[in-house]
């Protein structure tokens, strides 16, 4: 008999995190003696806590195919809550809702974060005995899943989109910045990422040959605001212009930071911003030529822009996505689907597998190697890894009225079988 499969997300979403969940459903789709009935859960594990699951298998196929140009994660929900140790009846309840609605495989998409509730799910159905298969899809803009040798994991999907829409934002950043630099001669820019450098980074890729005034200051590059000054100084002697671009996660000082119940910071919610004290610090030293910096700081708009979306990004996030289908399928539990990079000049993308246990948690930093010598800058080894990944092509985005057309899932849930039920850490 075929067996129920529940989906669900974690963690911030991206520009393609729609397209791993369409990967999924149209996987299982194409196995119907394997997979039965789809379900997802509203807002994550929250939603599997709520016993609120979204009937996936009630949806027009034409929405699901919407989900490619779709971004960040308004179909299905996602959340930030966490199963912690000491929640045990938040886990017997997970076990309760999965028996009810005859659930035998799991799929979860998110980050390292997510990956440990992956596996924690996992263990606990092999200690009930509840045949389940559960399996992670990757996802984080962030790119600091897996390994320092970039083993188990190359790259996770929505990376190469907010590098994409890093360089894009760079890119017009140059316009703005060398029409107004008479009067606004710095330009701090801010990019996501937390503690790790990888979007940041991705600034070089507006330029890889090193013709615009532009500086990169990762939050591994362990830069002080004092020489972060100097070398903005320098930059203005030569060029009479200099653009910024500094990791949020850039050790400046006390941000009066908010933090996530993972744990994390939430840099968009503290109370200052590193662009801003870059850009005060910079406005307290003489400069060399007339005029102040100013700083931006894109928003949320650098995982979920459609628009900005790397084709590239969207088929690997769909491909991804029918792996952890097949090794749901060929495989069996406790595994998370992977992409890897085939050795040689040409790039080409690999779809394995890699144990939950191995990803769990994991968090790998920005390689020191692809820092430059002077610690303002990114080196070719790191453009020629991270060049492919953002494409080659504008996505076709579907437009009604001049306006994008996202996917809408009908509202259509499954009856619930269990009681009312109030997560632990609510």
């Amino acid at each position: 008999m075929p067996g129920n499969v529940l989906i669900a997300q974690s963690g911030g979403p991206s520009a393609v995190i729609n397209n791993t969940l369409r990967g999924m459903i149209e996987g299982c789709q194409a196995y119907p003696s394997t997979f039965g009935r789809l379900y997802a859960g509203w807002h994550g594990i929250k939603g599997v806590l709520k016993e609120e699951l979204l009937d996936l298998s009630a949806q027009d196929e034409r929405e699901v195919a919407l989900l490619r140009t779709t971004p960040a994660a308004g179909a299905i929900g996602t959340c930030r809550y966490k199963l912690r140790p000491e929640q045990q009846d938040d886990f017997e309840r997970v076990v309760e809702v999965l028996r009810a609605h005859d659930i035998h495989y799991f799929f979860y998409i998110g980050g390292n974060d997510s990956m440990d509730t992956a596996a924690k799910i996992s263990r606990l159905a092999r200690e009930r005995c509840l045949d389940l298969v559960v399996v992670g899809g990757p996802k984080t803009i962030d790119n600091d899943v897996g390994d320092a040798e970039f083993r188990l994991v190359d790259h996770t999907p929505g990376y190469g989109s907010a590098a994409r829409y890093l360089a894009q934002t760079i890119l017009n950043a140059n316009e703005e910045n060398a029409g107004s630099c008479p009067a606004d001669p710095v330009l701090v820019i801010q990019a996501m990422g937390r503690r790790i450098g990888f979007i940041a980074a991705a600034a070089r890729l507006a330029d890889p040959q090193r013709e615009m005034p532009l500086q990169i200051y990762l939050a591994e590059s362990g830069m002080s605001l004092a020489e972060i000054g100097e070398n903005v100084g320098a930059c203005l002697a030569k060029s009479g212009r200099c653009i910024v671009v500094v990791s949020e996660g850039l050790d400046v000082g006390d941000l009066g930071e908010v933090r996530d119940p993972f744990g994390h910071t939430s840099f968009g919610s503290s109370q200052r911003s590193v662009a801003q004290i870059v850009a005060n610090h910079i406005n307290s030293l003489r400069l060399p030529v007339r005029g102040n910096a100013r700083y931006q700081i894109p928003g949320t708009d650098q995982r979920s822009a459609a628009i900005y979306a790397s084709t590239v990004d969207m088929d690997e996030a769909c491909e991804v996505g029918r792996k952890c289908v097949l090794i749901a399928k060929d495989e069996g539990d406790g595994w998370m689907g992977t992409i890897l990079r085939k050795p040689g000049d040409a790039y080409t993308a690999v779809y394995d597998k890699v144990p939950l246990m191995q990803v769990a948690r994991s968090e790998r930093t920005f390689p020191r190697a692809w820092i430059s010598e002077s610690r303002s800058d990114v080196t070719d080894d790191f453009v020629r890894y991270a060049r492919p990944l953002i494409g080659q092509e504008w996505p076709e985005v579907p437009l009604v009225g001049g306006l994008q057309r996202f996917a809408k899932f009908a509202p259509v849930f499954a009856v619930k079988k269990c009681k009312e039920y109030v997560p632990q850490a609510f």
